[in-house]
Parts: C-alpha cells; structure tokens; sequence
C-alpha cells in the first residue's frame, strides 16, 4: 500500500516529466524557426545578389534608353534576377557609384575610366578606383557640338566670348569639352559665359535664345540634339581632324555624317570616344558573365532602343580595355575564343 507522500512523489516525478517533454518540444520549435529564419534570410541575401542596378546618364541621351533596353534583357535572360534603371549624370558619377557597390553595370566614356582607374582628381576621382572591372566596349560617343545661327559660331575658335554649355559638372562629357578646348588653345576663361546643364536643359535654353551653343557627348542621332534641330536654326561645329591628333587616346578622329540632324546637309569632322559597359569586382563571377553573355545575345534588342547600339560588335569588346576585365566577362570571351 503507498502512503500519500509515495503517491505525492510519483506524481512530482511524472509532472517532471512531462515538463521536461514540453521543454523540449520547445526548444525543438524555437530551433526549428530558427532554421527556417536562417534560411529564409540567406535565400534573400542570394537573391540581392542577383539585383542589378544599371547605371545611366540622363533621360534626353544615349545611356539611359540602352540602359532600359538592358533591364528588360537582364530580367527576362538572366534567371532570378531584378533590375532597376537609374538615371544619373553618367559617366564620373557611374564610375564613384560603382565603387561604392552602389550600382553593378554602368556606362561610361573610355577617358572618364581611364582617369577613374588613374585615381585623377580634377577629373572627379578622389583616389584610384580599384574595385573597377571591365564588361565590354560597345559604341564611339561622338564629340557633337550644336550652335544657333544667329550667334555666328561655325569653329572652335568662335566660342570666344560666347555662351556654351559643357554637360553636368565633371561628367564624361565636361571632361571632353574641357580637353578639345585646350587642344585648341583655348579654356574656359576665353567664354563669355560657361554652363554645366545636362542635356535638355541645354537644349531648352538654347530654343530660349538664353544660350549659344552646347557640346555633347553621345551616339549619333541623340535625341536632344534632334529635338533642337527641329526647333531653332542651328550649325554644326567641326572639330578639325588635327585636334583628334593633338588629343590622342582614347580620342579618335570621327564624322557626323550628313543628314543625321534636320538641315545638317554635309558630313560634319568631330572626335569620338568608345563607350564601356563596367561593374565592379564585388559583382560575381555568374552575373557578370550572365551580363556579358546576354548583351551581346539580344544585340538587335539594343539597337531598337537606339540606332547608335548597331555599332555594338563583339569582334570590337576588348578594344582598348582601360581596367582589367572581371573574371566573369572574361569566361564568355574564352567561350567565344577572343581570348
């Protein structure tokens, strides 16, 4: 026979137990959502690792429509990856963005990534960007300057005393106004007035007679110059052959040729810089070669976005390179034996 206090113990123990039972059901529990937690936030950070920020220029150039057109690709071609446009002020800015892992594809001018790799403070470069890696060279940016006919500028050494505009501060295409003027022995004290407007806000002074003329940077048959050739009466300036010497890489001697631009009825000499696709070492090695891969796949894609992306060649990616390429770009260019 047990006594109260055996029944008493019995039931302690079986309490006992049975407390010890649920204590590790929930720890079980608790471990198990932790797992699944755990889980969970490495699939998002696998999945981060497939967003792609293309970096641009602004809205009234080149960048930006082929940029929109790449977005569409990467997020159709490239499985699991989001995309997002960003406008910006292209080149100088693209370049400092990328470094800071705030972007994974940009465009930029060749000279701006030269400079940015050189590490060129004046240019906007505060130290060598070396995180910088190369995807591909795709088309020569045409050095096009536009002035009113009213404000009688027809060369270069017209400008003194006049108003231009030379692009956002520091970006590529500033960079390029700066150096063909001091190939022509010029700077910008020799102008009356010097504005750093990107594209169309260039364009929209000039139709307010507010401003002479405007340099830009960009593929033939941009949409800001077509847009003023429509609305003033304008004159393409030339830039002679013997400042494309002077200048040298990565400047090229080019032509705008005639009818590219209402009323422009004869070939226009200019200089030309090519263009680059860049990212960044941190991207990794399957988005990069995914983003290689699909660029030069959907080509016809690029070229409905903007006639100046027809001069996209494989056979012309590697052409003067200036930063080393990323091991990604670099898979698919063995693939396609250009390496």
């Amino acid at each position: 026979m047990r006594t109260g206090s055996e029944e008493d113990g019995c039931i302690d123990v079986k309490l006992e137990r049975e407390d010890s039972q649920v204590n590790l059901r929930l720890k079980r529990a608790a471990f198990a959502a932790i797992a699944s937690t755990s889980i969970m936030f490495s699939a998002a950070l696998a999945g981060a690792s497939e967003f792609i920020n293309i970096l641009t220029g602004g809205t009234s150039g080149v960048y930006y429509p082929l940029g929109v057109a790449l977005s569409k690709i990467y997020g159709e071609k490239i499985e699991g990856a989001r995309t997002q446009v960003q406008a910006t002020k292209a080149s100088v800015e693209n370049l400092n963005l990328l470094q800071q892992g705030r972007g994974e594809i940009a465009f930029a001018l060749g000279d701006s990534v030269k400079l940015a790799w050189e590490g060129n403070a004046d240019a906007g470069f505060k130290a060598p960007l070396d995180k910088l890696r190369g995807i591909a060279a795709i088309y020569p940016n045409y050095i096009q300057i536009m002035s009113s006919k009213e404000s009688g500028i027809k060369t270069i050494a017209d400008f003194k005393g006049k108003s231009l505009s030379v692009g956002a501060p520091k970006s590529g295409t500033e960079l390029n106004a700066r150096a063909i003027l001091a190939a022509a022995g010029m700077s910008y004290d020799d102008l009356a007035k010097t504005e750093y407007l990107p594209f169309a806000e260039s364009v929209e002074l000039m139709k307010n007679r507010q401003l002479d003329a405007t340099l830009q940077s960009a593929g033939l048959g941009v949409s800001s110059f077509k847009d003023l050739a429509t609305s003033v009466d304008v004159q393409m300036v030339a830039v002679p052959e013997e400042i494309a010497g002077k200048l040298g890489a990565p400047y090229i001697a080019a032509t705008v040729p005639a009818g590219t631009y209402q009323g422009q009825d004869a070939d226009v000499p200019t200089v030309a810089v090519v263009n680059f696709l860049v990212t960044h070492s941190d991207v990794s090695d399957e988005t990069a070669y995914q983003m290689t891969k699909q660029l030069f796949e959907n080509l016809p894609e690029m070229e409905a976005a903007h006639k100046a992306a027809a001069q996209i060649k494989l056979e012309n990616a590697l052409k003067g390179m200036p930063v080393p390429l990323h091991p990604g770009a670099e898979r698919y260019y063995k693939e396609k034996g250009l390496l």
